[in-house]
């Protein structure tokens, strides 16, 4: 028998036309071009946030309220997530940390705090607007919380307090009547010492205070105006319990790097997060050619070639900074760069790599030499 296309096919062939017909219409944008414009958060679309608020948190952070697309797939408490932001008309994008668990409206927020030189940072907290439309990745990470329970310890330096409030907050929740007490939480036994160069400057010092009142945690604050810089063996004294704790850190380079000795000398685990690539080494400095424009930058041996191509002008594809997300992976195309994380070189000859140079990632390697990079 021969089954009866007939209608089907026509119907697909109208479909078709109606579409190049729309096409046409609308050339040289596309029928989705025009839908962009008036529903950019629909499913289907290029996954995309709205900012609905902005939230000063101290003089130098605020705090981003965010209504993502239809096709935003949620994330666990502790995730980050990567923001396209257009300034001067030149897409950037970096990687935040969540700092809210699953919400009832459906919104997301990350905290930032605006750095020096911060192009990113700075536009969010002091020149974006509610209403600003900005473009999003699916969150990924997996500095988490186990799920049933346990008894923590987190290290917290500066904004790296973000991603543990989302975990905090997805625990204790805070409402007009207080600090919710809820049944996930039952099981979480959690001790908090957290830096920050000053109370003032400590990003959601009151919420830490308002949770430690409340007995959802123990909050320990050191700031460094008052109590000068911590020496990680006084968490002996601190947490007299450290031992019986799995400890989370979140913070810089350099006090996550001290944590390591201290718990590797005392056999504890220790689970890690931070914003930039940890740099124990040193690349020789050389000038850097790309290949397409034959710009040229002289960039220094401790100088991730992202920040040196940055700071000469030159446009360039990045992410989350520390050598995660690859998404500032670039052609090597002759030269060598040295990984400032391990110290490895990654040498391309011309002729030896079939015309396709050797990836690598920018924001975490530095020119040993010159080297020249297809961009």
């Amino acid at each position: 028998m021969i089954p009866l296309v007939g209608p089907t096919r026509r119907r697909q062939t109208l479909r078709h036309r109606l579409l190049r017909l729309a096409e046409r219409a609308t050339t040289p944008l596309l029928p989705a071009d025009y839908l962009d414009l008036f529903h950019p958060l629909r499913p289907g679309a290029d996954l995309r946030g709205r900012i609905i608020a902005i939230q000063p948190e101290t003089a130098d952070a605020a705090t981003i309220v965010i209504q993502p697309g239809a096709d935003w797939a949620g994330h666990v408490p502790g995730q980050y997530v990567r923001i396209g932001v257009d300034v001067d008309g030149v897409r950037q994008w970096r990687a935040y940390s969540l700092t809210h668990g699953p919400r009832a409206d459906g919104h997301i927020s990350v905290t930032v705090k605006a750095v020096p030189d911060g192009l990113v940072s700075s536009h969010l907290v002091r020149a974006a607007r509610p209403g600003t439309l900005i473009h999003l990745e699916q969150a990924a990470g997996e500095f988490m919380l186990p799920t049933d329970g346990g008894r923590f310890l987190f290290v917290t330096a500066g904004s790296g307090i973000t991603p543990v409030i989302g975990m905090l907050r997805n625990l204790f929740p805070v409402t007009d009547s207080g600090v919710v007490r809820l049944v996930r939480s039952a099981g979480y036994d959690i001790v908090v010492v957290h830096l920050a160069p000053s109370e003032p400057d400590s990003i959601f010092s009151a919420h830490l205070r308002e949770l430690d009142a409340a007995g959802a945690i123990r909050l320990v604050a050191h700031y460094t105006d008052v109590h000068g810089s911590l020496d990680v063996d006084d968490l002996d004294e601190l947490v007299p319990d450290l031992a019986e704790r799995g400890t989370l850190a979140c913070g810089p380079a350099g006090l996550l790097e001290a944590l390591r000795r201290h718990h590797d000398r005392r056999n504890l685990t220790l689970r890690t997060e931070q914003f930039r690539a940890p740099r124990v080494a040193v690349g020789e400095g050389g000038t850097v050619t790309f290949g397409r424009s034959g710009t040229e930058v002289v960039a220094d041996g401790a100088t991730p070639i992202l920040d040196a191509a940055e700071s000469a002008g030159v446009l360039m594809p990045s992410g989350c900074r520390m050598g995660i997300c690859y998404g500032c992976v670039l052609p090597l195309s002759s030269g060598s760069v040295r990984d400032l994380r391990t110290g490895e070189i990654t040498t391309a000859t011309p002729g030896e790599t079939a015309g396709r140079g050797v990836p690598v990632q920018t924001c975490i390697s530095a020119a040993a030499g010159t080297c020249e990079l297809d961009h």
